[in-house]
């Protein structure tokens, strides 16, 4: 995938300290991805970096809102997004095989010759792990205006069903080998 550079960084020319980049992130930018699991995204990204000698904090705040389909009914649900996450990023000689021993996803090691940050691949996981891994409306509002009632009848229907007396269908042939001596 192609580096875009309205999501890199050139960090040589900062100085120590802490710089803000605001990005605006819509379905356009997951295009290169593939297609995801929502669509209308509206998202605002606000990434604060902190330089030091030797490494950067990186800290990403994640606002917006998406429409993701209900895991229950099908509907489009509307999802809003809120999350915030770390990152370390050290410079070091061996940035490829120091990546492969740390066990901390928090910290990332980037080469002492390298001059830009690459977001783009952090914003897509960021804006992804901001959604529930289930997207379902909230208790209250189940068989509401914005669910499929269809949908939930059948799966009221199949949950009767499923918790129906199965015992005794489950040993149902099982007496005749009761008393084989």
């Amino acid at each position: 995938m192609s580096h875009r550079r309205e999501f890199e960084i050139a960090f040589v020319g900062l100085k120590p300290g802490i710089h803000v980049f605001e990005y605006r992130i819509d379905d356009k930018f997951f295009a290169p991805y593939g297609e995801q699991d929502f669509i209308n995204l509206d998202a605002n990204v606000k990434l604060s970096l902190e330089k030091n000698s030797g490494f950067m904090q990186l800290k990403f705040d994640i606002d917006g809102a998406a429409n993701v389909n209900c895991d229950r009914c099908g509907n489009p649900l509307p999802m809003q997004l809120w999350d915030e996450f770390n990152i370390i990023v050290k410079l070091v000689e061996e940035p490829d095989q120091m990546n492969e021993s740390e066990e901390d996803p928090d910290i990332y090691y980037i080469s002492r010759g390298e001059s830009h940050l690459h977001l783009a691949d952090w914003i897509f996981e960021f804006i992804n792990l901001s959604f529930p891994l289930q997207k379902m409306c909230k208790e209250n509002e189940i068989g509401g205006p914005k669910c499929n009632l269809e949908v939930l009848e059948k799966l009221r229907k199949m949950e009767e069903e499923a918790t129906r007396d199965t015992t005794k269908t489950v040993w149902k042939g099982l007496d005749q080998f009761k008393n084989l001596d």
